[in-house]
């Protein structure tokens, strides 16, 4: 039904579902626990989907955050090759990535201080729900409600600007 395709995301996600049901259900009869497993465990799945698919949208528009000074250390490096290979590196993207960056830096400070918060603390400093639930020291569901709004709010302002994700 769900797959994450990385086993160590997989392992982290079933270990913070275990520890769920333990926290939450200890006291229910053993009958009842392998289907509240699979259902925290689907939860779970699910918002680590959601949270990998909203941090690869966002962070490709920050990708020049991935990219190292010693790229560029070589002038020649500059040059766009004749097959365009390189032109990723080229000065002109590099600009481009820049004001990208600079806009959506932007946005993110035009946003309500508890969408802000939310939004960093999930999608840039790869919190999970009940981490941040417990560092803004709110509910998950806020925690949920935050995040989604900064997303669609970020979303309609970079599209106002005629950014495309």
């Amino acid at each position: 039904m769900f797959a994450l395709r990385n086993e160590e995301t997989a392992l982290d996600v079933v270990q913070d579902a275990m520890l769920r049901l333990v926290a939450s259900y200890a006291s229910r009869p053993a009958g009842e626990l392998p289907m509240l497993f699979q259902r925290i465990v689907q939860n779970a799945i699910r918002d680590q989907m959601r949270r990998q698919k909203v941090r690869r949208l966002w962070m490709s528009f920050v990708s020049v955050f991935g990219r190292n000074e010693e790229e560029l250390s070589d002038p020649l490096d500059a040059l766009i090759a004749s097959d365009g290979s390189n032109e990723a590196l080229a000065p002109h993207r590099e600009a481009e990535q820049n004001q990208m960056l600079a806009i959506i830096e932007r946005e993110i400070a035009r946003l309500p201080a508890r969408q802000r918060e939310a939004f960093l603390m999930r999608y840039w400093e790869e919190m999970d729900i009940a981490e941040t639930a417990a560092a803004m020291g709110c509910s998950e569901g806020s925690v949920k409600t935050h995040c989604s709004r900064a997303t669609h709010t970020l979303a309609a302002a970079l599209k106002a600007r005629g950014i495309k994700p």
